[in-house]
């Protein structure tokens, strides 16, 4: 079954690929749907919302099933920012190094027990029909003194799990399995099993 993604960062669509495709699930973008999407303000206080915004249009727009993802970072220290604008703390949309470099800013006199942090990530997907599911799934771990790694996106070269591996370190499978995504993707993958 083909279901639209709602997103033009390849490595989200690689992530929901990777962990939908033993469903027989296709994933599309935009672009390989034919489909040319408008792109969605995020004004949602929530992941929850935002990821609804995202898939809602998607699906709207498209006639096809949407699944949209909206995630981000949650420094304890931070009063969980930078949160649902974790893709534009620092000005621009999708500047990681900029993001990184104002994250590290933030957190620099933050001893290393108070620089705990979660990743966060909210599946929505919406039906044509007008049903939806929510999957929401997160990672706990901290953030360190500096980057590490060229792998993955985003905050993943700050991000340490609690045995002090970090993200921007992990291969692909190795990410997926602890991931605030994959345990999203995992959770939705259940519950779209009961939907198919």
């Amino acid at each position: 079954m083909d279901f639209l993604i709602a997103t033009h960062n390849m490595k989200k669509r690689a992530e929901l690929e990777r962990i939908l495709s033993p469903l027989g699930v296709c994933v599309l973008t935009a672009e390989e749907a034919g489909v040319d999407l408008t792109d969605v303000e995020e004004t949602g206080t929530t992941f929850e919302e935002n990821a609804f915004l995202k898939a809602d249009s998607g699906c709207r727009e498209s006639g096809m099933a949407c699944i949209a993802d909206d995630s981000g970072l949650m420094v304890d220290a931070l009063d969980g920012a930078p949160g649902v604008y974790s893709a534009r703390y620092a000005g621009m949309h999708g500047d990681d190094q900029a993001n990184n470099n104002k994250l590290l800013e933030n957190l620099k006199d933050v001893p290393d027990e108070k620089r705990t942090a979660r990743f966060v990530s909210v599946v929505c997907c919406v039906f044509p029909d007008g049903k939806k599911i929510y999957a929401r799934g997160e990672c706990e771990g901290f953030i360190g003194h500096a980057p590490r790694g060229d792998g993955g996106f985003g905050y993943d070269p700050l991000f340490l799990l609690p045995d002090g591996r970090c993200f921007g370190e992990m291969g692909a499978a190795e990410k997926d399995a602890v991931s605030h995504r994959g345990n999203a993707l995992r959770l939705f993958r259940e519950k779209l099993k009961e939907v198919l």
